[in-house]
C-alpha cells in the first residue's frame, strides 16, 4: 500500500476512517526528505492504517487548522479524531509503536 496524496479538499474524507497518518511535508524540508522514506516503509508492512501525505506549500488550509508550525508533523487520526501529532524525524520503530496503540 502507498502513500497517498492527500489535499485540503479531500483530507476530511481521506483520514474519515480507521487509523490514518498523515505525514505533512515540503519538497525544501530536509528533515520531510528523510521521513519520508520511513513512512513509505511503513505503509507496505502495516497495512491496516491509512498513509497519506500533505504538501503545506499547495495546500496551506489544512496544516493552518491544525496549527502546524513545523514540519515534518505527522498526524494520527482514528476514525476521523486526531488522537496524535508529532513532529521531527521518527525512526519506523518508533511510528510504528505510535500507530499500534490505536490499532
Amino acid at each position: 500500500m502507498a502513500v497517498a496524496e492527500t489535499t485540503d479538499q479531500t483530507f476530511k474524507k481521506d483520514t474519515a476512517t480507521g487509523v490514518t497518518l498523515t505525514d505533512f511535508w515540503a519538497t525544501w524540508c530536509g528533515p520531510c526528505r528523510m521521513q519520508s522514506p520511513v513512512v513509505e516503509q511503513l505503509s507496505e508492512e502495516m497495512t491496516n492504517v491509512t498513509f497519506n501525505k500533505m504538501d503545506v506549500d499547495q495546500n496551506p488550509n489544512t496544516p493552518q487548522e491544525f496549527g502546524i508550525m513545523s514540519i515534518p508533523t505527522l498526524v494520527v487520526k482514528k476514525d476521523g479524531q486526531v488522537v496524535d501529532t508529532i513532529v521531527g524525524y521518527h525512526s519506523k520503530e518508533q511510528l510504528s509503536q505510535l500507530l499500534n496503540q490505536y490499532l
